[in-house]
This record gives C-alpha cells, sequence and structure tokens, in this order.
C-alpha cells in the first residue's frame, strides 16, 4: 500500500504503516521509471499482485543508482587548462602537482581539487595614486633623495605569473606584496641618486634599478611573480615649491644655454686661431727656406764670380758694374742723363714713356720718343747740334743694354 493511497488511513486507523509495504512500493515506482513494470507471475503461475516485488530488483535498482552516481562523481574529475593558464591540483588541501595546458583529470572532489590560473595575464598595480594620476596618495608618492630634497613620483608596475604554486601558497595579497616590494626597492633608489638624476636624465635608469630590486625582493619570499615593468607617470618637486623649482630648473637651462654657446664660440675661435697659426708656422718655415737656399744660391754664385775675377779681374770688374747698373735701372722709372758737353740735367721720365707706347711698339719707337723728350728738356738754351750730340748717345746706351741683357 502506497503512502498516497486515499484509503491507507481508514485501513491502518490501528498503527503505523507496513515498512515493507512502502519500500515496495518505492522500487515499484522505481522499476516503472526504468522501465520495469510489475505485475509479472511467480513460479507456479499463480497470480500474486505482489509478486512482482521481489528483493531481487530491489537490489538491482540500487545497484544501478549507485553506478550513475559513481559515474557522474568519476566525470566531475575532468577540467580543460587554456594555453594561458596552468592547474594547481590539490589533495586535501595540499599541493599535489601544476599540469599543463589541455584535457586533463583528478580525483573528484572531495579528494582532490584544482586552482586554474592564468599565468599570461599582465596585472598592474599602481603606487602613489590610483586610477589617476591627480589622485594622488602622498604617504606612498613622497621621497627624500641623496641631496635631501622631496620629490613626488607615481609609478605603475606591471607583472604576471611565473610559478602558480607559489604564487597560490606564499602569497596571501598578491598586489600588496608587489606595492610593498616596488615602494621598498624605489625609496633606496632614490635614495641613494641626487634630485636632477632621479627627474630628468636619469628616470630610465632609476625605473630599470627598481625592477631588478623588486624582483630580488619578491624571489626572496618565493612569490612566484615576475615583475615585466616598471613605468614612471609623474615625477616632480612638491606642490608647495613647485614655483620656485621652476625658477632654478629655467636659471639652469640659461646657465646650460649660455655654456653651450660659448663651448659653440670657442669651437668657432679655436680652429681658426689653430688654423692661422699652423699657416704663420708653414710661411715662416717657407720663409726660412727661402732665405737659406737664397744665401746658399748668393755664396755659391760669389764662389763663380771670384774664381772668375782671379782670371779676369778688369774684365769682370767691368760686368759686375754693368749687371749692377741693369739691375738698378731696371727697378726705377725715372733716369737722369748728365751732359758732358753742357751743365744741363736731362730728366727722362721712362714710365710715361712706356705707358704711351703701344703694346706692339718696337724699341726705335721709344728711342725717338725719348730724343724727342730729350729736345724738348733742351729747349732753346741748348744749340741744336748739342742735341743732335746727345741723341747717338742716348741711342747707344739704350743699345748697349739691350745686348748685355740677351747676353
Amino acid at each position: 500500500m502506497g503512502l498516497n493511497d486515499p484509503q491507507w488511513g481508514n485501513k491502518n486507523s490501528g498503527g503505523p504503516p507496513d515498512i515493507e509495504a512502502v519500500l515496495r512500493d518505492i522500487n515499484k515506482k522505481i522499476s516503472a521509471l526504468f522501465g520495469n513494470k510489475g505485475g509479472g507471475g511467480n513460479a507456479g503461475g499463480g497470480g500474486n499482485t505482489s509478486g512482482g516485488n521481489n528483493p531481487n530488483k530491489f537490489n538491482a535498482s540500487i545497484g544501478l543508482i549507485a553506478t550513475v552516481v559513481a559515474l557522474i562523481w568519476i566525470a566531475s574529475g575532468f577540467y580543460i587548462v587554456d594555453a594561458s593558464q596552468r592547474g594547481v591540483v590539490l589533495r586535501f588541501g595540499s599541493f599535489v602537482e601544476t599540469t599543463q595546458p589541455g584535457p586533463r583529470w583528478h580525483m573528484p572532489f572531495p579528494i582532490e581539487s584544482v586552482e586554474v590560473v592564468n599565468i599570461s595575464q599582465v596585472r598592474t598595480v599602481e603606487i602613489g595614486y590610483r586610477d589617476n594620476v591627480k589622485n594622488k596618495i602622498l604617504k606612498e608618492s613622497l621621497m627624500l633623495t641623496d641631496d635631501e630634497n622631496i620629490i613626488d613620483i607615481q609609478f605603475a608596475v606591471q607583472y604576471f605569473l611565473k610559478d602558480p604554486g607559489d604564487y597560490l601558497f606564499n602569497n596571501r595579497a598578491p598586489d600588496e606584496n608587489v606595492r610593498q616590494a616596488a615602494e621598498t626597492a624605489i625609496r633606496e633608489i632614490v635614495g641613494k641618486n641626487k634630485m636632477d638624476f632621479v627627474l630628468y636624465e636619469g628616470r630610465e635608469q632609476v625605473a630599470a634599478a627598481t625592477t631588478k630590486l623588486a624582483q630580488d625582493i619578491l624571489d626572496r619570499y618565493k612569490s612566484g611573480i615576475h615583475l615585466s615593468k616598471v613605468t614612471m607617470q609623474n615625477a616632480q618637486p612638491p606642490e608647495q615649491v613647485q614655483a620656485a623649482f621652476d625658477d632654478a630648473v629655467k636659471a639652469g637651462q640659461d646657465r646650460e644655454r649660455q655654456k653651450n654657446e660659448g663651448q659653440a664660440y670657442a669651437n668657432d675661435v679655436i680652429p681658426r686661431a689653430k688654423g692661422a697659426a699652423a699657416r704663420l708656422m708653414q710661411e715662416a718655415e717657407g720663409y726660412r727656406q727661402r732665405v737659406i737656399a737664397s744665401a746658399e744660391g748668393d755664396a755659391s754664385r760669389f764662389q763663380q764670380v771670384l774664381l772668375e775675377y782671379e782670371k779676369a779681374p778688369a774684365v769682370t770688374r767691368e760686368r759686375m758694374y754693368i749687371d749692377m747698373m741693369q739691375q738698378i735701372l731696371t727697378s726705377t722709372s725715372k733716369v737722369m742723363v748728365d751732359q758732358k758737353s753742357g751743365n744741363n740735367l736731362l730728366y727722362l721720365p721712362l714710365d710715361k714713356l712706356i705707358q704711351s707706347t703701344a703694346p706692339g711698339g718696337s724699341l726705335p719707337s721709344l728711342e725717338t720718343q725719348a730724343a724727342n723728350h730729350i729736345d724738348q728738356q733742351a729747349g732753346s738754351s741748348a744749340p741744336i747740334n748739342e742735341s743732335a750730340a746727345v741723341m747717338p748717345r742716348a741711342r747707344e746706351e739704350l743699345r748697349g743694354r739691350n745686348r748685355e741683357a740677351r747676353q
């Protein structure tokens, strides 16, 4: 008799329901659910409504249910690890192994469990600010430099995981660990450098040194974290002294500009001065060589003249006189002619005579001009026969000079 039988209360008003009857009713419903309906005959062929609810069918149904439950429990141990993830298997809460990407299986709960960790995700920790550089956190950003100046620094640290097991078991608050390690490292680096170095030319070096030192700290704690980059978002003096610092920066820039201008002027003047000095040295050396060569040539020529003089003194002396006169007369533009027959001193402006001579003019034209000029100089004071006598003599002198020049 089932519990939902409407006559159950009337027929069994005197006591509690029969437990065996209840179990048989439950077994019948389960058998009907799986396609095994009751109502089959017994071994004697007699019809009995209770003959299909034997203990064997009840046990088979319980075994089938247990099998299905066991299969579902075993299937719950399958899991898939992506390429960017790692699986950490725990047995009763204790670390067992780290599984690689792909389909995996572990002993189902409550024996083992799996923590899937993304190791390729880049995580970011902000130090000195939150979400925006204007939202400053002064207790993190204010630092003291080696020259006892205070600077305000905001930077961000990016990291990812290199060991999932260490990350899960050795870190209670990973982001806070990274923040404290990076803040400790950058305070040490800033405290060892000057203010100008940290703010300007040394920002990249400070970031690199901070990354290395913070990574060493995290490795000592076996955090399983790898720092990828430290980015300096902002570095400046405190707001209270910003105006004075800007003036100091401008003064420093003016100083550097003036130094650069002076250096540029020096770079322009010094090479030219060195070039002029080198040119003077070369000219002096050339002059020295020329004077030495000229002196040696004069000495050699004197020796040759001396030999000729010893052979024929009169001829050599006359020739030396003629050469000297030729040298003197060729370098002057004025000639004074003394007439032996009279007291008049004639003046020949050879420069004007040469200028008035045509470019293709010959020597007779020059002699003619000289004779005419002598006639003009003589004037009425000199007799005609004296002028005629002077012209042939001047003409002979000019011819003699030309012959000596050709020889």
